[in-house]
């Protein structure tokens, strides 16, 4: 097996130098990326794997079990990190299968900083939630050095678990076109994700092949959080003319949206109609209740984890694919009746 000693002397540096880098510790160790490339170079071209296990053993582990890493983004998506391990809970409470979790945030468009996806020294495989499109372009051009599932992303690369964002918003699209709307609008998050961008063309789509106006003016990009829902709502009765129906593409905007709406007197479902996407625990105790798209997080968080095992004990080869069917949550807000083609998930 290549060792450390051997890496340091094909790479011409030292062993501390070569183990620093090899640690993920480069950057804090002030090692120019330079030396950092040419340390992994060689690591890679002698088959290196860092043996997890077996330092984990010398510190005193009293079983060695696969480490995977949960890396979630530091912005308000993070609300979901409870759906997503408590379905990761209920799905492996009885089951054999053992590992341990290592939940790693991350700011967003900057995965690139978390230098173990290219040491593989912390962790034995990764699940990476919530991706911006510069984290993707990065990863599917990196030579990551663990086996890697994306959740909620979309890749040729790697193994992803995700639904049909496109479908969703064609979704939401058709259920305001049979309850007779005529001028609907959409509030979009600002944020990089393939996810949110797939939800609104589908919206757009569907309310094309329906003849339904979208207006320029009732389109709104606010900050992805309860405020940025409440402003873009401010300004929709402030420009004034608002839309019949509102299609919220996260659950935050919309409750804050339904506290802006209240404050400056315009009733839901009376004078706009609103749909959100998540389904979020709170969406079910605003005022009125949200209806909403719902997004299978503890189906999916169970599938990452046997998805990740299954890379790890070579049962199965990346990429490997699967998608989750959503469906339309009719509350209060937007709805008194389902489509044929929808079902309720519920209250």
């Amino acid at each position: 097996m290549t060792s450390i000693k051997e890496i340091a002397k094909l790479a011409e540096v030292s062993v501390g130098t070569a183990s620093f880098v090899l640690n993920g510790k480069g950057d804090q160790m002030r090692i120019s990326e330079a030396t950092q490339r040419r340390v992994i170079e060689v690591a890679k071209s002698l088959g290196y794997r860092p043996n997890i296990s077996a330092r984990r053993l010398r510190s005193g582990g009293e079983k060695v079990v696969p480490v995977l890493a949960v890396l979630w983004t530091l912005d308000t998506r993070a609300s979901l990190v409870s759906r997503f391990l408590n379905g990761i809970q209920d799905h492996f409470i009885n089951q054999t299968r053992e590992f341990e979790l290592l939940i790693q945030p991350y700011e967003s468009s900057k995965i690139d900083k978390i230098k173990s996806l290219i040491t593989g020294t912390r962790f034995n495989g990764a699940i990476i939630a919530n991706a911006s499109e510069r984290d993707q372009h990065y990863l599917e051009n990196a030579e990551i050095n663990v086996p890697i599932v994306l959740y909620h992303r979309n890749s040729k690369k790697y193994s992803t678990v995700s639904i049909d964002n496109y479908k969703n918003g064609m979704m939401v699209a058709d259920l305001f076109a049979n309850r007779g709307h005529q001028q609907i609008g959409m509030v979009i998050p600002n944020v990089s994700s393939q996810a949110v961008h797939l939800r609104k063309e589908g919206f757009l789509d569907g309310a094309r092949s329906s003849n339904i106006q979208v207006s320029p003016k009732h389109i709104i990009f606010e900050n992805y959080s309860e405020e940025g829902g409440y402003q873009a709502a401010k300004k929709l009765v402030e420009n004034g003319n608002l839309p019949s129906a509102l299609f919220f593409l996260g659950d935050q905007m919309a409750i804050g949206a339904l506290a802006a709406f209240h404050e400056m007197g315009v009733s839901v479902p009376q004078d706009i109609e609103i749909m959100g996407h998540d389904n979020y625990g709170q969406t079910r105790f605003s005022i009125p209740s949200l209806s909403t798209v719902h997004l299978p997080v503890e189906d999916m968080a169970a599938r990452c984890v046997d998805l990740m095992l299954d890379l790890i004990e070579h049962k199965v080869k990346a990429p490997v694919s699967t998608i989750y069917d959503t469906s339309i949550v009719i509350r209060k807000s937007c709805g008194d009746f389902l489509d044929k083609n929808e079902s309720s998930k519920g209250d």
